[in-house]
């Protein structure tokens, strides 16, 4: 259980810094720029969710592609729910969980814990 709780919470961090990273590197392009490098910032880190989840060993190695996917694809409903609740903090606030979802239903059952 801890493992999972880990791996949701590095998701999500990961997931809301690659889109903080993202959307800072891409305002340099305008307004449009912001939100794509927000989106790309954050497809491209949240996957690296699952290389710190076999490192630390929260995941089979064997899990580790289909933790990172289930990580990108939750960044993708995340910015998706983000971008269509601009006006109110909590959808974007509450759509980051996504994140750390999609990465724990990626990264399937859990192996007992000693």
């Amino acid at each position: 259980m801890r493992s999972r709780v880990l791996l949701f919470l590095t998701a999500v961090v990961l997931g809301g810094l690659g889109g903080f990273i993202g959307s800072i590197l891409g305002n340099a392009g305008g307004k449009r720029m912001l939100f794509v490098g927000g989106f790309l910032g954050g497809v491209l880190i949240a996957p690296l969710t699952a290389r710190i989840a076999v490192w630390r060993g929260w995941v089979a190695r064997d899990r580790a592609m289909w933790t990172a996917i289930g990580a990108a694809v939750g960044f993708i409903l995340a910015a998706s729910i983000a971008i269509n609740t601009l006006s109110s903090p909590i959808g974007p606030v509450l759509s980051t969980m996504l994140v750390g979802i999609g990465a724990v239903l990626g990264a399937g059952k859990q192996k007992a814990e000693p």
